[in-house]
């Protein structure tokens, strides 16, 4: 059995949270697909928690804090510069900072064990591709998609949970009761995000994996705390916390 989880983006109050509903589990497997970093206040704080979790691959904003961000908005981007400047601080000793730099740089765009498929984006693109429930709609996209998966694939990015069915279907986790089992056909299964849910749901979300069947697991967190820092920081937008409690 093992915890998935995805696009934390620097929220520590939401990842403290979600680390401890895994822990009070008993759950001691934790894959995280990507997007430690980006938006929230706190990206070496999360860096530093996830770096215990068995993989970590490479986010979008996570690349975009080593390189220079590429498709970001501009909200977005003033928050990438602000975090890599974060990562840099002479605050630190500098072997601290080098390990958090040197744990970024390391980090896979993509795993495959098993059958199963763990990727940021998409299994056509790990680190950009965004797959959005309406894209059920667009059979091209889709089929190409599901031509690369062996049988499972877990991926995040879009911050929306639910199951990507090869017939065309997408079930959001309240159709399903929260509850999935896989049956052998071909399977995209998008975890959610812990630090910026954009389902209408403000509650950090993740997924556990246990044999065949996910669950998806809604936590209650601070985002009011988490909201308060972004406003006391001028390059972090207002709406980036205010959207926090909107599950937008």
């Amino acid at each position: 059995m093992k915890a998935i989880i995805s696009d934390i983006h620097g929220n520590l109050e939401a990842l403290q949270a979600v680390l401890a509903d895994i822990q009070s589990l008993g759950i001691t497997e934790v894959y995280c697909l990507g997007d430690v970093v980006g938006y929230g206040p706190n990206p070496r704080e999360c860096i530093d928690m996830v770096m215990d979790c068995q993989l970590v691959l490479l986010g979008n904003h996570d690349q975009g804090a080593m390189f220079d961000p590429d498709g970001f908005n501009q909200s977005a981007e003033r928050a990438i510069f602000w975090t890599r400047a974060q990562l840099e601080s002479a605050s630190e000793p500098r072997a601290v900072r080098e390990r958090r730099w040197e744990f970024l740089s390391e980090r896979p765009r993509s795993h495959r064990e098993n059958g199963y498929l763990y990727v940021h984006g998409s299994a056509r693109n790990p680190l950009n591709e965004y797959v959005f429930p309406e894209d059920v709609y667009n059979q091209r996209k889709m089929e190409r998609i599901f031509a690369l998966v062996e049988r499972y694939c877990f991926q995040g990015h879009t911050h929306v949970p639910g199951i990507f069915t090869e017939n065309m279907q997408f079930l959001s986790p309240e159709e399903i009761d929260f509850v999935y089992k896989l049956d052998g056909r071909k399977t995209l299964c998008n975890v959610g995000s812990v630090g910026q849910p954009r389902d209408g749901n403000w509650r950090a979300c993740y997924v556990i994996l246990d044999n065949d069947v996910i669950r998806f697991r809604r936590v209650e967190y601070d985002w009011q705390k988490t909201r308060d820092k972004i406003y006391q920081i001028p390059d972090l937008d207002n709406f980036l916390g205010d959207r926090l409690g909107e599950g937008r």
